[in-house]
């Protein structure tokens, strides 16, 4: 949903189809940059990027994943530079295709599933309540985005991370 918002924004057509996930090229902050939206199962997603990767000649410097985080409260933004998949299994899928750690990703927090199956929460739609939360944390993940390419990781955290 961030890549999609992202994308409107800046007019960025999703159409191609590439490396098993929808994709569009376009400029946002000024940089040419390449939309990647994987098709495969979350928990095999890794194949798309990694795909994605060796296809564009992709520095891993220049990657940035975004994901959902169910560790994080309804809305919340984390930028990292690097780091685990904190048992996220799509994060997983990446680090294990591309062998490396070394890449940013912005979570977007979806709140805790509480007893529910965390596939099946983060599948469902969210709640009416809950919309105009997951709403204005999509628009703050494509300013996120947007910070982080034109002034670096280190940036996008200080003003997103809170």
């Amino acid at each position: 949903m961030a890549v999609a918002a992202l994308a409107r924004r800046h007019g960025v057509r999703m159409w191609r189809r590439r490396c098993d996930a929808a994709c569009g090229k376009g400029k946002v902050a000024g940089r040419a940059v390449w939309l990647f939206h994987p098709r495969t199962y979350m928990n095999r997603s890794g194949w798309a990027v990694a795909a994605a990767v060796d296809e564009l000649g992709l520095e891993l410097s220049r990657l940035l994943v975004v994901s959902d985080d169910i560790s994080l409260p309804t809305g919340a933004l984390r930028l990292r530079a690097r780091g685990s998949s904190g048992g996220h299994k799509g994060l997983q899928s990446i680090i294990e295709e591309l062998d490396s750690q070394e890449f940013a990703r912005l979570r977007v927090g979806v709140g805790d599933p509480g007893g529910e199956d965390a596939a099946d929460y983060v599948l469902a739609p969210f709640a009416p309540p809950e919309v105009p939360t997951i709403n204005a944390a999509l628009a703050r993940a494509a300013d996120a985005v947007e910070l982080w390419l034109a002034e670096g990781t280190a940036r996008a955290m200080a003003a997103f991370n809170g």
